[in-house]
């Protein structure tokens, strides 16, 4: 407590109450992305992943049926602070019985993992898969030239946003159910129109079935690019946000989804302006969109300091969505669920209004100073204090290792 005392008090002297910022945090919902655990397989196919995903490394103890990956979310979250979310793909539907295609599943198949999540007090994002099936033609689903194709991937969405709301209505806690497609081309296309005029025409048949609005929120992801589809992507990011504002869904916006040169921060006060509430998916780009682990780097600090400072922790569905098989994925995820933590922290430890003051008054030189003295605040000490006060160890590392060497390696 001396260090935090002391980090109390250093932060008092630019105005800022770091108790007051702990007990923010502790309320502000992260989605953990089930597909970690898993390398995005899921349980419903046998088809290898595609469209334009690909997750690389092979560290041994990858879960392959459901109880294992609830056991290996289960010590993560034994791991993490704060307020969770489970966010699923449906592709994690569980079978018991006979099975059901995309097409045809329903609540049913989500029984385990609702009794999974409502056991430990969270609520479920959900994700309708379109990807890796045989239904997949020529890179295509809702934008498919193929009418079987397309009624196969609307019916889809139809009963994923179903699913989405008994969710929402059996853990009390509002759902985001998210809209990306993988469908783009390879090399240049002919026609980029008609695409883009069937999945306009796909997504509003799939939202016009009734949904409870304030129990289920649809959003729409965006891509610029994929493996094998590098040429053209069907729901690129123009497409997206002029869908989202005409049809009064929410836009979601992937770190990883956009240019080299773009960054979703810059992006974040834009969309706030327009939209009631935005969604992201947070996840880490090295030279493209790999999907590699949050880091503390500054783009993820970055992202969290536009959502403090525009006062929108309650605008903002925070997600995480990364899939890294080259370590371990327990690890994986609880380093990029307390990075986007700790980069909420630190942005709640700005004096953002004395820095807003300082622009308005163009004090550039002063401002400049002041954010570089930020960095060296004893940020650490706060983070620690944050732990111990939600009874979790500072160290991760070596429960994880203990899990790998008891149940991970003898998979």
């Amino acid at each position: 407590m001396e260090r935090f005392d002391y980090a109390l008090s250093r932060y008092k002297e630019y105005g800022v109450d770091a108790q007051k910022a702990i007990d923010t945090l502790k309320n502000v919902p992260i989605s953990m992305h089930c597909w970690q655990g898993d390398d995005v397989c899921g349980f419903d196919s046998q088809d290898s992943l595609s469209g334009g995903i690909q997750t690389t490394g092979n560290y041994p103890g990858k879960a392959t049926t459901p109880e294992e990956l609830m056991a290996d979310i289960d010590v993560a979250l034994k791991l993490i602070p704060g307020k969770k979310k489970l966010n699923l793909h449906a592709c994690y539907a569980i079978f018991d019985g006979e099975f059901a295609d995309r097409d045809a599943i329903g609540p049913e198949h989500f029984d385990k993992w609702l009794n999974f999540a409502k056991e430990r007090g969270m609520g479920i994002d959900f994700n309708p898969t379109f990807f890796s099936h045989p239904m997949v033609k020529d890179n295509l689903t809702l934008s498919s030239p193929d009418d079987d194709v397309r009624r196969f991937w609307i019916e889809h969405g139809k009963r994923c946003l179903e699913i989405s709301e008994h969710f929402a209505k059996e853990t009390g806690v509002p759902c985001v159910m998210n809209i990306w497609i993988p469908d783009g081309i390879k090399d240049v296309p002919a026609d980029r129109y008609a695409p883009r005029k069937r999945f306009k025409e796909s997504l509003d048949e799939i939202l016009s079935i009734p949904y409870d609005k304030s129990l289920v929120y649809v959003t729409l992801e965006s891509k610029v690019f994929g493996i094998g589809l590098e040429s053209y992507t069907v729901g690129s990011a123009e497409f997206c946000m002029n869908y989202v504002n005409q049809s009064g869904i929410t836009p979601l916006m992937d770190n990883g989804h956009y240019h080299p040169t773009e960054v979703v921060s810059d992006k974040i006060p834009s969309m706030l302006l327009f939209n009631e509430k935005i969604a992201l998916h947070i996840t880490r780009g090295v030279r493209w969109d790999s999907d590699h682990v949050v880091l503390f780097d500054d783009e993820t600090r970055e992202m969290a300091q536009e959502i403090v400072r525009n006062d929108a922790l309650d605008r903002v569905f925070i997600a995480t969505d990364y899939f890294d098989a080259s370590i371990n994925r327990i690890s994986a995820w609880v380093t990029g669920m307390r990075n986007v933590q700790k980069a909420l922290l630190f942005a709640l430890l700005q004096p953002n209004d004395t820095m807003k003051a300082m622009q308005d008054s163009n004090n550039m030189t002063e401002l400049m100073v002041l954010k570089e003295e930020m960095k060296t605040m004893p940020f650490g000490d706060v983070w620690e204090e944050f732990l111990r006060q939600d009874g979790v160890a500072s160290d991760y590392i070596t429960p994880i290792k203990e899990y790998e060497k008891k149940v991970l390696v003898n998979r």
